[in-house]
């Protein structure tokens, strides 16, 4: 059932159903117990009366007929005056032949002609009599059932009544949501203005609170989209005419050691480009990636072995890995572990100058790279993990998404990127720490 209005209707109704029928059960055993106290004083009452007449001498006054119950309910009461020596004196008209009742005061109950009776009994000694007056327990119950009957058929008629109250309710009630669909739809794809809850039921805010929170949460998507396209455009901007015009150079001059040097310009800017793209295209398959369910355990010396051996290292500059990252285990995805150490080794190795060294070895509660570059500025710190962030000391071959990939790789990892510089010299040391 898809429909809020008709599951509410259900529920609404069958929770009135079950109520009206626990009603009807109480009222049920409610009347029987006052019906079965205001008959048994009716027996009382009548037996005293006979008794009275038969104390007062008048035996066939005494077994006429006695007070009737009116609607229908005729020769409900029978009475019998039977002798201690257990013959029957008299009874009334329809009474059995049979005693109603046995020879203990009181009242009782017993089945006589396959009826069953509820009998009150008084013994009079002094006149040597026995008064009996009883009624059938069936009409008891019939009694019992026609005031249920009573009850139940107005209940039944306004069944309808109250249904189509219930659905008319109900659909006042949810006007409020119908009114957020129609201006929600009514809005264009461009429109992602918070909507006022102000005149919403309490219910209803929490829903518009959420939906408020989505809104924002594209906006911002977008916006971070824009900016992103924006920032690869101008990012591709500059090596693209770079490429143009030592093209054009190659083409224009006549001297060999000029085209091949703008020919050479040319493969750095390709290569420059390339990279630009291959970033851009890592860091959209990381924002859009879903998380696996289960990480896979990883060999993060023998990844990093990988990516130094394929990745760039210029002439002059030396890595070394440390012998204690053997055996060094991490949990997580295999892409992310391998672009976080790519990133990290190529950002090392673009600022190293000729005659420095890269080192990966372990450290406190994680993996470090140090290299032996100029370093960052402490005011550009901060910044390093921003999206086409190059600050001052930036490198040519650089494209500002290196320490941005690392560190949402790092994050895919279960693992925070730290980066500062070295104490004991120039250079920066890039820290992965688990936590």
């Amino acid at each position: 059932m898809t429909s809020l209005r008709r599951r509410l209707f259900v529920i609404l109704l069958a929770a009135t159903g079950a109520i009206w029928l626990c009603a009807v059960a109480w009222i049920t055993l409610g009347s029987r117990s006052e019906l079965e106290h205001v008959l048994d004083a009716r027996l009382q009452e009548a037996a005293r009366m006979v008794h009275s007449m038969v104390r007062g001498g008048n035996i066939a006054a005494a077994a006429g007929p006695l007070p009737q119950m009116q609607s229908g309910y005729e020769r409900q009461l029978s009475c019998q005056i039977w002798s201690l020596d257990g013959e029957l004196v008299a009874r009334s008209g329809g009474a059995p032949d049979a005693a109603l009742a046995g020879p203990s005061e009181g009242f009782s109950e017993r089945t006589v002609d396959g009826e069953r009776w509820r009998v009150f009994t008084i013994v009079d000694g002094e006149k040597g009599v026995r008064v009996m007056v009883g009624d059938r327990v069936g009409l008891r119950d019939r009694l019992v059932r026609d005031l249920v009957a009573g009850l139940l058929a107005p209940a039944l008629l306004m069944v309808p009544l109250l249904g189509l109250l219930i659905w008319i309710s109900l659909g006042r009630g949810l006007a409020p949501l119908n009114a957020l669909a129609r201006e929600i739809a009514a809005r264009d794809g461009e429109d992602m203005r918070p909507v006022a809850p102000a005149e919403a039921p309490s219910e209803v805010r929490p829903l518009i609170g959420a939906l408020n929170g989505l809104f924002g949460k594209v906006e911002a998507a977008r916006r971070h989209e824009r900016d992103v396209t924006a920032f690869a455009a101008h990012e591709l901007k500059t090596p693209l005419a770079g490429l143009k015009a030592q093209a054009q150079i190659a083409l224009a001059s006549p001297d060999e050691a000029i085209r091949e040097g703008a020919l050479k310009q040319i493969l750095v800017s390709v290569d420059r480009t390339a990279r630009l793209v291959r970033q851009l295209l890592a860091l959209a398959k990381l924002e859009a990636a879903p998380r696996p369910a289960a990480p896979a355990e990883l060999d993060a010396a023998a990844v990093l072995r990988e990516v130094a051996a394929h990745g760039p290292t210029p002439p002059g500059v030396a890595v070394e890995i440390a012998d204690d990252l053997a055996g060094l285990k991490v949990t997580g995805e295999p892409e992310a572990l391998h672009l976080v150490l790519r990133n990290l080794h190529e950002n090392a190795v673009e600022h190293m100058p000729a005659g420095g060294r890269v080192a990966w070895r372990r450290c406190a509660g994680g993996l470090c790279v140090e290299d032996e570059g100029p370093g960052i500025p402490q005011d550009e710190l901060p910044r390093v993990a921003e999206r086409f962030f190059r600050g001052r000391h930036k490198n040519a071959a650089g494209t500002g998404l290196g320490l941005t990939i690392a560190a949402m790789a790092a994050e895919r990892l279960g693992a925070r990127l730290v980066v500062g510089n070295r104490d004991d010299r120039t250079g920066v040391r890039a820290t992965l720490l688990w936590t």
